[in-house]
């Protein structure tokens, strides 16, 4: 009889176990790995920090969370490397895991990984040094009309991304050859902004949350904004369409993770990013970088990527 009691208090403490465990919550068992593809400071590197710390602060998991920086060919050794884990890894992404491939620089593509949410857009910019000749986006395409070989144009990471495509596309309206260009490429945003001081480069176009602290330090000016409208954080900065040329451009950012992930594990992320998005530090976030909310869950950023991939197959025509 002791033992039949025995048996059937253990069979009930093992029932009521498994309901206290969501499923999937096993899914992740060790240290978490996310994978910023760029050096500290970046809006790669700037993303993985702030999940990093939300996810901690507020106790949405109790493993321990390490950022870090894989730099190179843009983006590509961190991708390569987060392809070959098995588990427990994340890296960041964007637009640039697509078209890097589009124009022949890589052989990886979105799906080679596995998609776990996207996260946040924000807006590129166009910028000159504070003491630069150059006073207004119109002007600064007017000239590069005149003459495409004008003025040198920094960006990076890599040629293909969504900094350097927001340019293409507002000279490609201003009646510019974008082939003309002279583009040069810096492996971050710090060194572009280096390139421009020193007056190696006079013109540099880059995401908002890169140029912004420069701009602060009243080290260069923010020609215009791709936004739709002026920003009320930024009401000084005009937009493409105010100085004649009608482009909308955003940038993406997401997270993904190694190639056949199992079920468990997508579950895992989807629940733990869809408590992130809601938190009032993430709010904060996207207010303090001037980012926008875009969160979509595994589902739709595999709907997402698809849509993305022959969106930029049609404008790799530029190219």
């Amino acid at each position: 009889m002791r033992i039949k009691i025995i048996v059937v208090f253990t069979v009930v403490v093992m029932l009521c176990i498994g309901c206290t465990k969501e499923e999937g919550q096993d899914a992740i068992t060790d240290t978490v790995t996310i994978i910023a593809p760029s050096s500290f400071g970046g809006g790669w590197d700037k993303t993985a920090r702030a999940i990093q710390d939300i996810l901690k602060t507020e106790n949405i998991i109790d493993e321990d969370i390490y950022v870090l920086n894989k730099i190179g060919a843009g983006g590509e050794l961190g991708w390569k490397y987060t392809k070959q884990q098995d588990k427990h890894v994340l890296a960041m992404n964007s637009s640039l895991l697509i078209t890097n491939h589009l124009l022949g620089q890589s052989k990886l593509t979105y799906k080679d990984f596995t998609p776990i949410a996207t996260l946040a857009t924000e807006w590129n910019v166009v910028i000159v040094s504070k003491d630069s000749k150059i006073n207004s986006a119109k002007s600064l395409m007017e000239k590069l009309k005149e003459t495409p070989h004008a003025y040198k144009i920094g960006v990076s990471p890599r040629l293909g991304n969504d900094d350097q495509i927001s340019f293409v596309l507002a000279s490609k309206q201003a009646g510019i050859q974008p082939e003309e260009l002279d583009f040069f490429v810096y492996e971050n945003s710090g060194q572009v902004v280096e390139a421009l001081l020193k007056n190696q480069i006079d013109v540099a176009t880059m995401t908002l949350s890169e140029a912004k602290k420069y701009y602060d330090l009243n080290q260069v000016k923010l020609l215009v904004i791709s936004s739709d409208e002026r920003l009320k954080e930024l009401p000084e900065i005009p937009t493409w369409a105010e100085e004649g040329i009608g482009i909308v451009f955003k940038h993406w950012r997401g997270i993904m993770g190694p190639p056949n992930m199992s079920k468990d594990e997508i579950e895992f992320w989807d629940r733990t990013f869809a408590k992130m998005v809601e938190t009032e530090e993430w709010k904060q976030t996207l207010e303090k970088y001037m980012w926008e909310d875009f969160y979509m869950n595994s589902r739709e950023t595999s709907q997402f990527l698809d849509e993305e991939n022959r969106k930029y197959e049609k404008l790799m025509g530029l190219y």
